[in-house]
């Protein structure tokens, strides 16, 4: 799903700031007014900008608390906006999601991105970039781009292109940069967003006249050409419950067959919306397909434990044990070839 800005103007949004008649103090100044924000003059810095000390204590001091991860259950989870993302971000969850990024470049033929974004000295950004290997990627692909990836989780490398640039924010709340982009990606965010119209409105406002928006997101919903699925089909069942517990929490597990109706909404034009089948497991006869299969069949039975163990046991009041338990029927009918599963895309 992608959709073009029109080309009219942004608001500008600004800050108001309140400075004491008085330069030689620090001042706090009470407000009624929750939009002004209070400069602190400092007394002891003739200096103009920020020096190095002041930097480096608010840096570290941020950097260790979101890299304070929670640990429950033997996985590693962040800190940063504790509980807004419900699934790990420790190694092997790292592994999984670049798995599933190579799968999607095998269902788009290779292709970072399917808006026509075009043009040098592009601003891009990646919103929940996880791993980072998407922007990381296209700071490759597009060298004069600058490329920004944001994610609850500081879990990136630290080795990247130069033009590739990440950032620890909720995107959620206003965006720490409010310059405007040229291509905004949205991929893989189900079950991470509690508002998806204010996201997508977010996404419409920071970007510029002309500019590109692409989502890629899922239908979970288990179907088959054949009605090959069983009654009493564990994946099924598990997406059921997951997607229950992630209503609690009011964030959508399915977001993919509403994401056109909200671009709509947003106030975007040249809207283009794709449908694509991600079969489950090794039955395809095409070659292309049973490897995109192959690749999810992995996501469920290497990945399964990554799902449900945070929600069940935080929302559905589940036990460690009854998850893995659970996991396995999971596991063993994700194995079935006799069970022919498509997910959409």
């Amino acid at each position: 799903m992608d959709g073009e800005l029109p080309a009219e103007p942004v608001a500008e949004v600004g800050i108001a700031t309140e400075v004491a008649d008085s330069p030689q103090s620090a001042v706090a100044v009470i407000t009624e007014d929750p939009s002004i924000v209070v400069v602190d003059v400092q007394s002891d810095s003739d200096s103009a900008y920020y020096t190095g000390d002041e930097q480096s204590q608010y840096r570290e001091s941020f950097l260790s608390s979101v890299r304070e991860y929670r640990f429950e259950h033997g996985r590693r989870y962040h800190s940063y906006h504790s509980g807004s993302y419900q699934f790990p971000n420790d190694d092997n969850e790292q592994d999984r999601l670049d798995m599933f990024h190579h799968m999607l470049l095998l269902v788009t033929r290779d292709q970072l991105h399917l808006a026509p974004i075009k043009g040098d000295d592009l601003r891009i950004l990646d919103v929940g970039t996880g791993t980072g290997i998407w922007a990381i990627q296209m700071g490759d692909a597009f060298p004069s781009a600058q490329i920004f990836g944001n994610d609850l989780s500081p879990i990136q490398p630290t080795w990247t292109p130069p033009n590739v640039h990440f950032l620890v924010d909720d995107v959620e709340q206003e965006w720490a940069d409010l310059q405007p982009y040229d291509y905004i990606h949205v991929r893989y965010m189900a079950a991470s967003i509690k508002d998806w119209p204010s996201l997508v409105k977010q996404c419409f406002d920071n970007l510029k006249p002309g500019g590109w928006v692409e989502f890629q997101d899922f239908d979970t919903t288990c179907r088959s050409q054949d009605d090959s699925i069983p009654d009493n089909y564990h994946v099924a069942e598990m997406l059921s419950l997951l997607r229950g517990a992630c209503d609690k929490i009011e964030r959508r597990l399915d977001p993919g067959p509403h994401l056109e109706g909200w671009v709509r909404d947003a106030g975007f034009e040249n809207i283009t919306h794709k449908v694509i089948p991600l079969p489950l497991g090794l039955w395809p006869k095409d070659k292309k397909m049973k490897e995109i299969g192959a690749y999810m069949m992995f996501q469920y039975t290497e990945g399964v434990e990554a799902f449900i163990l945070s929600p069940f046991t935080r929302l559905l009041g589940w036990t460690k044990a009854q998850v893995e338990e659970f996991s396995e029927k999971v596991q063993r009918d994700a194995q079935d070839r006799r069970i022919h599963t498509v997910h959409n895309l």
